[in-house]
């Protein structure tokens, strides 16, 4: 049963509100993403240990047209070679990794 008791924002800085990148609502994105996901066949392209994850969009599972170069270190936003479908899951795995290479000086490609 969820508390009655509403939560108390305390901090004196509030993070900006999440705002989508305007990449994302263009035309070529649109294009970018069918291609990147048809392509895939709606399945997850992650492969680890030598196997192909099993998430797809027959599964219930949103997919998610990503760049295997992220745009941030360079990669070309609407090439469809830069793409690859990803499960949210392994998106938010792949974008960690590619945050932490960034900040260590090394790109997208962990």
């Amino acid at each position: 049963m969820p508390s009655r008791i509403p939560l108390l924002d305390t901090r004196r800085l509030k993070p900006e509100p999440k705002r989508a990148d305007p990449v994302l609502h263009t035309a070529g994105h649109r294009q970018f993403r069918e291609v990147v996901l048809n392509r895939a066949g709606w399945r997850c392209e992650w492969v680890e240990g030598g196997q192909r994850c099993t998430a797809s969009r027959a599964t219930g599972q949103t997919m998610v047209a990503d760049h295997k170069v992220e745009r941030a270190d360079g990669g070309d936003p609407f090439d469809p070679a830069n793409g690859q479908c990803l499960c949210t899951k392994h998106n938010t795995l792949k974008g960690v990794q590619a945050r932490v290479a960034r900040q260590r000086g090394g790109g997208s490609n962990p």
